[in-house]
């Protein structure tokens, strides 16, 4: 009995919920992983359950990771159809462009430097599609002349979540921001869009 886990309090939630916030900065999580670990540690009803969420990690924060993943400064699609995905550092700020092109943006695996990032979206007579998970804060604005600018998915961001300004700059282009439900991680670009019943057709698998 002395070794079972005590009740966790709003406090403990929170605490855990900091550090993990530490490690996605610190290139330890990425924002998928840490959005589905902050989902667990905000209905975890035991100490346990918190301290499990942190087994694979250090204790502590010990500073800034190694910067040897690729950075996501600048993705452009020209005349061409181009996906940045996997693990790949989220900077300060970022610039995902298309002119006459189509560019897949795929935010689920990135890693954060900070806490905030903006990414300025450009495009011209092209498409820009942007994959986020549910839980990061996301705030989308900007001005599109003779195209369209969405926002598809819940708003379910945490205060504790890392922030991502998406600033739309857009002439004759379409561009589309999609907040991917945590069931559907895995999924394909044309299974995500599926989902959404506001969803632009035709949009092949």
């Amino acid at each position: 009995m002395d070794n079972a886990p005590l009740r966790a309090s709003d406090a403990d939630r929170e605490h855990a919920v900091i550090a993990l916030r530490e490690h996605l900065v610190a290139g330890r999580l990425t924002l998928e992983e840490f959005c589905e670990r902050v989902d667990a540690a905000l209905r975890a009803t035991d100490t346990g359950d918190l301290a499990h969420l942190q087994n694979d990690l250090p204790e502590a924060w010990t500073g800034s990771a190694s910067s040897r993943r690729l950075t996501a400064r600048l993705t452009a699609a020209l005349l061409s159809h181009v996906v940045r995905r996997g693990k790949f550092r989220l900077r300060g700020s970022a610039v995902a462009a298309s002119i006459c092109g189509d560019l897949d943006f795929d935010l689920r695996h990135a890693i954060m430097d900070e806490e905030r990032a903006v990414v300025t979206v450009l495009a011209a007579f092209g498409n820009v599609d942007i994959y986020v998970p549910e839980g990061v804060n996301v705030d989308v604005a900007g001005l599109t002349v003779f195209g369209h600018r969405r926002d598809f998915g819940h708003d379910a961001g945490q205060p504790d979540a890392p922030s991502i300004h998406v600033r739309v700059f857009g002439f004759a282009g379409t561009v589309d921001v999609w907040r991917v439900p945590r069931d559907m991680r895995g999924s394909s670009y044309g299974e995500i869009v599926r989902a959404f019943p506001d969803r632009r057709p035709e949009l092949p698998a």
